[in-house]
């Protein structure tokens, strides 16, 4: 599945891009360190080629079973992020979890709001999922921002939730359900989006 917007392309993870991925985590460590789950190896040793290879197989073999939405994000054709959806439920719940990470080169010119906005329309749209959930960081201003700015409604306080940067950290849940956006998170990225 591809998904794409002007200058932004939201594709699978693909098996080429280890190296380009492995550098832009490297090169973003202290931009994403202080949001990103505590695994006990070093951020080096997370963010290998190796590691990508690893992580895109996994992430390749939940999306087969319809458990995860996993999307490399592009903006004017340079791998700069990931937005996934994962601990995808079906049945009476119809639920994932969003995700996404952008490199700081990018932050704050829409790139990952309007990768996160294509990503929903495709989680509510062809997918059928009716409930988003996006877990955040109280600290993090810029990403609570996007999620409000898409629709998104804060909906509960996890206390002490993830181990993150090696201490428990509390996070915020926000939500969005499919009937909330009648046509489409896009559109409501697009009526927001600065001329």
């Amino acid at each position: 599945m591809r998904l794409a917007w002007g200058p932004v392309e939201l594709h699978p993870l693909r098996r080429e891009d280890a190296r380009e991925w492995s550098r832009l985590r490297t090169e973003n460590e202290s931009w994403l360190l202080p949001w990103e789950p505590s695994t006990g190896l070093s951020w080096a040793a997370r963010h290998t080629p190796a590691a990508y290879r690893a992580m895109r197989r996994a992430a390749t073999r939940r999306a087969r079973v319809g458990t995860s939405l996993p999307f490399a994000v592009r903006y004017e054709g340079r791998l700069v992020g990931q937005v996934t959806v994962d601990n995808v439920v079906r049945g009476a719940l119809r639920s994932g979890s969003l995700g996404y990470w952008v490199d700081r080169a990018v932050a704050g010119r829409g790139v990952a709001s309007l990768a996160v906005a294509l990503v929903c329309d495709h989680a509510f749209g062809p997918v059928g999922l009716h409930r988003l959930q996006a877990d955040i960081r109280p600290e993090n201003r810029p990403s609570r921002r996007l999620v409000e700015r898409l629709g998104f409604r804060q909906e509960a306080l996890f206390r002490d939730y993830l181990d993150i940067d090696g201490a428990w950290r509390d996070h915020l849940g926000y939500a969005l359900l499919a009937e909330e956006t009648p046509g489409g998170v896009l559109a409501r990225w697009r009526a927001r989006a600065p001329r």
